[in-house]
């Protein structure tokens, strides 16, 4: 597969290159890393990155599950064993998970490769993402608005390309919004 084709591809085609070996995992992980090298520094949409938390999962051998393989965020709101989980919150800067959640748990068992976390505002809490720890994410079709919230993160690494899906996590248990994150940056 040549790397231009990626952003062709969604989590359920990313996961069959892996499955028919046309794609390594790694290689998934690295076009996932220079396209968020390139666009992230416009947008702000993944605030940690830990790509070698996600070079030893896959050193280690993902799950055989649905999307083995797709190179993965979690919105910063949600505790990864051993990565840095912020809240959004300047409080919360150097706080390290001691834990994976249930649902971080649930998107390992698919086969993710994890390798950063989306912005979202102070502990998800407005309805755009632009945290004082982080500052703003910009909408990657157009930087003067904001990728809205407080799935901003994921909505703007999505349509930048970044990679296929990012779930915004626990977003959709505790939103009263009718609309699904992944509008905000439309």
């Amino acid at each position: 597969m040549a790397f231009k084709e990626y952003g062709n591809y969604d989590a359920v085609g990313l996961a069959e290159l892996v499955r028919k070996k046309e794609v390594t995992a790694g290689e998934l992980l690295d076009e996932a890393i220079a396209r968020t090298a390139m666009v992230d520094p416009q947008i702000n949409a993944v605030v940690v990155k830990h790509y070698d938390y996600a070079k030893r999962q896959i050193g280690r051998g993902l799950p055989d599950g649905p999307f083995s393989g797709v190179p993965f965020l979690l919105k910063d709101l949600d505790p990864l064993e051993g990565t840095r989980t912020t809240f959004g919150a300047t409080v919360l800067n150097d706080f390290v998970a001691d834990h994976n959640g249930t649902l971080v748990q649930r998107f390992l068992d698919t086969g993710v490769s994890i390798f950063g976390k989306s912005s979202s505002p102070e502990f998800g809490l407005m309805p755009t993402t632009e945290s004082r720890l982080h500052g703003p994410t910009r909408n990657p079709w157009n930087l003067e608005h904001s990728s809205g919230g407080s799935s901003g993160g994921a909505a703007a690494a999505v349509a930048a390309r970044i990679l296929p899906v990012a779930l915004p996590a626990m977003a959709a248990a505790r939103s009263a919004s009718p609309l699904p994150p992944q509008a905000c940056s439309a």
